[in-house]
């Protein structure tokens, strides 16, 4: 099982799973895109070995790239994780207080965030696709959190995941248009007058909205692997019958 782990210490563990010839379907954990779901299955079996978890304990959502969030508890255990039809509709990110409950994240370009809040002990996961970054999916949940869960911005720590990079993730001027009316992601963009197109930042752009949520830059990491350059990326733009990366994370009960 190839994942890459960002976290792991007494109180979390957060990671993303890796492309992998040598596995079932490349180690596709998507059973929204998959050819044997069967396989999916395997795959995400493997991951809770290796993460000492159980894949009942998998909470995944049917990603619509909204801005919708959910507050999960340990009712929403199991959903999605072995059939899609139970996953949580229309919500593209996660949030739990709850530990042992692993979050989950589907992306194949797009940009996953994960979090936690050392001292609440939160946890929580983003889809976001440029769609969700212009609806500002990350900045309304760090808002959320702030001013409905009790949650200092100071105390979150925030992962950026892998994603399709700048040189790779090509726009007409109508999605240019989108990220330039947002009012802070111009020094993300540029302009290529030879093929006409806008190259954005969904990255930085994400990280921006962090900072904007009063998040400090020191607290946020970003994977600069691209998901279309990598041999272990995903990229639904380089194919579009591309797997799913499974970005993760769990409060562990022993950082009660």
């Amino acid at each position: 099982m190839k994942a890459k782990i960002y976290v792991n210490n007494e109180k979390f563990i957060a990671g993303t799973t890796l492309k992998d010839t040598t596995e079932l379907e490349h180690n596709n954990m998507a059973l929204h895109v998959c050819i044997n779901t069967d396989d999916v299955l395997q795959n995400r079996k493997k991951l809770a070995t290796t993460l000492q978890c159980d894949v009942n304990d998998f909470i995944c959502t049917q990603q619509t790239h909204s801005a919708n969030f959910h507050r999960v508890t340990a009712a929403d255990i199991g959903r999605g994780a072995v059939q899609k039809d139970t996953a949580i509709a229309n919500t593209d990110a996660l949030y739990t207080f709850e530990p042992d409950l692993l979050l989950c994240s589907f992306t194949a370009d797009c940009v996953p965030v994960i979090f936690y809040n050392e001292v609440t002990g939160l946890v929580g996961v983003i889809h976001s696709g440029w769609q969700g970054t212009v609806k500002e999916v990350t900045l309304q949940l760090f808002q959320h959190l702030i001013h409905h869960e009790q949650c200092r911005p100071q105390d979150f720590h925030v992962q950026i995941g892998m994603a399709l990079s700048q040189q790779k993730f090509e726009v007409d001027v109508d999605v240019y248009e989108k990220f330039k009316n947002l009012g802070y992601a111009h020094e993300f963009m540029y302009y290529n007058a030879e093929t006409n197109k806008y190259h954005i930042d969904n990255q930085q752009t994400v990280k921006k909205q962090c900072e904007l949520a009063g998040i400090p830059s020191e607290h946020i990491t970003i994977d600069p692997t691209c998901t279309y350059l990598s041999t272990e990326g995903f990229s639904y733009r380089q194919d579009k019958q591309a797997g799913r990366h499974l970005s993760f994370i769990m409060r562990k009960s022993t950082g009660n």
